[in-house]
């Protein structure tokens, strides 16, 4: 079984806490997005990267000195959204460690799959960007199904807790023989299932942390999930889908 969740826009760089262990699976193609970035102007990155001017001159500064070896930060410990805030790993136990990085992978449109100690540096490239290149322009073209295939080669059954504009490099490609099963984190109003997006966030970090402190293996075990408020709602559950109210 594998975890997978989505990155994060903001990033940081620790090269303290921990070492990294490995470099990303997927480093040549990384290598080629990076040669593709450094050869746009910066208004053509700014275009990609959709982002007020602050952000883009930090990340169009940070293209030009890039080094994809060198002074790496551990996946996990990168990311700073919601998600990885509620997940906390800054305070894992070793043995919380060892358990996501052989079950958690992180998908990103710059280095495609991460497992947790893959050394990365800070870099904005959003799954669902336009390139708008001949070359490379939509991102979900240039992956195709090659993640998914590697992610496959580890596991026959995915645990989906990533948001759909990542999720769906793994979705379009999953063979009739493979398992996704995806969590959603709702409340239920006018018999719907509403979900809000910090909740929702907040409740992928806790699920990744409540597998890892009870070295869950079996996904039945998931449905004892109780934090934040909610809980494992069977009726409106299904053996593709995992819903949770508060």
């Amino acid at each position: 079984m594998v975890i997978i969740i989505s990155p994060a826009k903001k990033m940081n760089v620790n090269t303290d806490l921990f070492p990294c262990r490995n470099l990303p699976c997927f480093m040549e193609d990384a290598k080629k997005l990076l040669a593709f970035l450094r050869g746009l102007t910066y208004e053509e990155a700014k275009a990609v990267w959709n982002c007020s001017d602050k952000l883009a001159a930090l990340n169009y500064d940070r293209l030009q000195t890039m080094d994809l070896k060198r002074n790496l930060t551990p996946a996990i410990l990168s990311y700073e959204g919601i998600q990885y805030q509620y997940m906390a790993p800054g305070v894992f136990t070793r043995e919380a460690y060892e358990y996501i990085e052989a079950h958690l992978r992180i998908l990103s449109g710059f280095y495609g799959m991460l497992r947790p100690f893959d050394g990365v540096t800070p870099y904005r490239l959003e799954m669902q960007a336009k390139l708008g290149s001949a070359e490379i322009d939509s991102l979900y073209d240039f992956w195709g199904g090659r993640i998914a295939s590697k992610l496959f080669e580890e596991a026959d059954t995915v645990l989906n807790l990533a948001s759909k504009e990542y999720s769906r490099c793994i979705s379009d490609y999953l063979p009739e023989d493979k398992k996704m099963i995806t969590c959603v984190f709702g409340e239920l109003i006018d018999g719907k299932v509403k979900e809000k997006g910090t909740m929702v966030k907040m409740a992928r970090g806790e699920m990744v942390r409540y597998m890892a402190e009870n070295h869950i293996e079996d996904l039945e075990d998931i449905k004892n999930f109780d934090r934040l408020g909610y809980a494992y709602a069977e009726p409106l559950s299904d053996q593709q889908t995992y819903v949770f109210l508060k």
